[in-house]
């Protein structure tokens, strides 16, 4: 079950998402096509569940080319791409999905919290 914690992102409002000052922000390019991304979804489900005050997840579809000029700018050439943000700067990145990815995500989030 998808976590309603979780925002759907584009292109129009990912500036404003990524400049919260109260919380870290993870960002999940995705496509449904991707089998990868497919597994981590639920694992980043948990993590925005367990961590509400700490980090906001948001997702970014690139199904549609509508967001592709948005990962090209921000270097995503491979998904799952995460990029966690703290007060609107790019701090960390992270590119597939492992099957220790909740730990991998929880320590990047921990380390800058």
């Amino acid at each position: 079950m998808a976590s309603d914690k979780v925002i759907d992102l584009e292109a129009s409002n990912y500036e404003a998402a990524i400049k919260s000052p109260e919380k870290l922000v993870l960002i999940d390019f995705w496509a449904t096509w991707c089998g990868p991304c497919r597994q981590l979804s639920p694992v980043l489900d948990q993590i925005a569940d367990e961590n509400p005050d700490t980090v906001q997840i948001c997702k970014v579809s690139l199904d549609s080319d509508k967001n592709l000029p948005l990962a090209q700018r921000l270097g995503v050439s491979s998904i799952p791409a995460l990029i966690l943000y703290k007060n609107g700067e790019i701090v960390e990145r992270l590119v597939g999905a492992s099957p220790n990815a909740k730990k991998q995500i929880s320590d990047l989030i921990k380390k800058h919290v």
